[in-house]
């Protein structure tokens, strides 16, 4: 026991004990032995900095672009999308998350809260104007997931056709109530105004007493365009225009309730189009995850492409700076899509993404 009172109190009893082959038990039960080792606590050393780190000036930059009253409310992926768009790099992904949580800010910042078997629509889109999505949905209701009105049980309808491929909102309109004529005429004004094909095109739906009716299904079938419907209580059958609505309504800006239609409007107008520079959303602005956190505009319209080889230069010339601070090969952008399913099948390997940015020309 002498040799673990010499040797503890220089490289701890752990190491003593094992370096003499002397079970620590046998110490721990020995009080009185325990009381003559009177070893001192040991101070642990601070960790050293890893060389990789960003230094103190380039975390406090990167701090300061993720408070900014530009990027509060968005996530890391987008921000790291946004500035690689801009030929700005200052840091990965993973860094951003990092330096949010030591603030205390990397958190969700939303407030998210049997049938018969019928027919599985399968539907692929591999370019833009091939399969739509469309919906109708209350933007006022009594659910807890929409907002009042100015009136008891007074709501507006919003109609909504999503591109799937890209995730454009090709058309949309809000009316004081659900009308087959509405949605005849905004079917036909949006196919007119994206110039489709006949037979290139497929118009999704749930099964909406407007979307079933006669007058819908009569301009589909002029225009030549496949018309398939969800099945009866199953949402996931039209997942884009159900993601599409979760993210208006739960925008910081929606707003408790809308005074009258024309408010409503003019906050879809906000929320749809190009205004200025503090409303320019949801086409123009937001980023999807599920298209390589490009804007919707960029992919209908053939410009992620581009943007997708300015990302890489951006992160080339980052990993040329200072190649030391990626532990593998030089990072490569969010991927793009080359399709776009709703309900893929099982049993085939469906095409997802990939880092090809030629498939979208």
């Amino acid at each position: 026991m002498h040799a673990v009172n010499v040797l503890a109190p220089a490289v701890g009893l752990a190491p003593a004990c094992a370096a003499l082959r002397i079970p620590r038990s046998t110490v721990y039960r020995d009080d009185a032995r325990r009381r003559r080792l009177n070893i001192p606590p040991v101070t642990p050393s601070s960790r050293p900095a890893p060389p990789l780190a960003l230094s103190d000036t380039e975390r406090h930059a990167l701090r300061a672009v993720l408070c900014s009253e530009r990027f509060a409310d968005c996530a890391p992926p987008s921000i790291y999308a946004t500035l690689l768009d801009e030929g700005i790099y200052l840091g990965s992904v993973r860094t951003m998350y990092r330096l949010l949580a030591a603030d205390g800010q990397a958190r969700e910042r939303r407030n998210q809260l049997t049938h018969p078997a019928y027919f599985k629509p399968e539907l692929l889109a591999t370019g833009p104007n091939q399969v739509w999505s469309w919906d109708i949905t209350q933007v006022w209701s009594w659910d807890i997931t929409k907002l009042k009105g100015p009136l008891k049980w007074n709501c507006f309808q919003l109609y909504v056709i999503l591109d799937i491929f890209s995730r454009y909102v090709v058309g949309w309109l809000i009316a004081p109530r659900e009308s087959a004529e509405l949605a005849r005429q905004l079917i036909a004004e949006t196919v007119a105004k994206q110039g489709v094909e006949p037979r290139t095109l497929t118009v999704h739906a749930d099964r909406g007493t407007s979307m079933r009716s006669k007058l819908v299904a009569e301009l589909l079938a002029d225009l030549d365009v496949a018309k398939p419907h969800s099945r009866p209580y199953v949402s996931d059958d039209n997942p884009f225009s159900e993601a599409q609505f979760k993210t208006l309504k739960y925008r910081p800006d929606f707003p408790e309730r809308f005074g009258s239609i024309e408010e409503a409007r003019a906050h879809c107008q906000r929320f749809f189009q190009w205004y200025n520079e503090q409303h320019q959303w949801y086409n123009e602005h937001h980023r999807h995850s599920g298209i390589g956190f490009m804007t919707p505009t960029a992919v209908h319209h053939g410009q992620a492409a581009l943007l997708f080889e300015q990302r890489a230069d951006t992160l080339n010339t980052a990993f040329a700076a200072h190649p030391s601070r990626f532990k593998r090969n030089c990072p490569q952008p969010p991927r793009l899509p080359i399709a776009a399913w709703i309900n893929p099948p099982k049993q085939e390997n469906t095409p997802t993404k990939t880092p090809d940015p030629c498939s979208l020309n």
